[in-house]
């Protein structure tokens, strides 16, 4: 799979995330195909999904793991579903967020 969940965006970028709540531990699981070709990024994250809990957890791992504020992030679509949208609003953070998952997503 050649494609990164990314798409860049005027004021940021919106990234396809396949969430994998209860997991043993927060981790980046890698790049998955979705059943409509298109690709997402696999985060496994330890929290249940009730009452929302997992989408914090994905989007504080997130957060931290790209270097962004929390704030900047926001889950856009898939609020109670495995696959989600999400939004970054830091421009200059699209470049180094598409390295991330390339990288993340080759290595698992």
């Amino acid at each position: 799979m050649t494609a990164l969940p990314v798409t860049p965006r005027e004021d940021g970028c919106t990234v396809t995330v396949r969430v994998q709540p209860k997991a043993r531990k927060d981790r980046v699981a890698g790049l998955v195909a979705e059943a409509d070709g298109d690709a997402a990024l696999k985060v496994a994250v330890t929290a249940p999904p009730d009452g929302g809990r997992a989408n914090d957890a994905l989007v504080r791992f997130l957060a931290k793991a790209w270097g962004v504020p929390r704030r900047s992030i926001t889950l856009i679509r898939g609020q109670a579903d495995r696959r989600k949208v999400l939004h970054v609003a830091d421009p200059d953070a699209v470049e180094g967020i598409r390295a991330w998952i390339a990288e993340k997503g080759a290595g698992g």
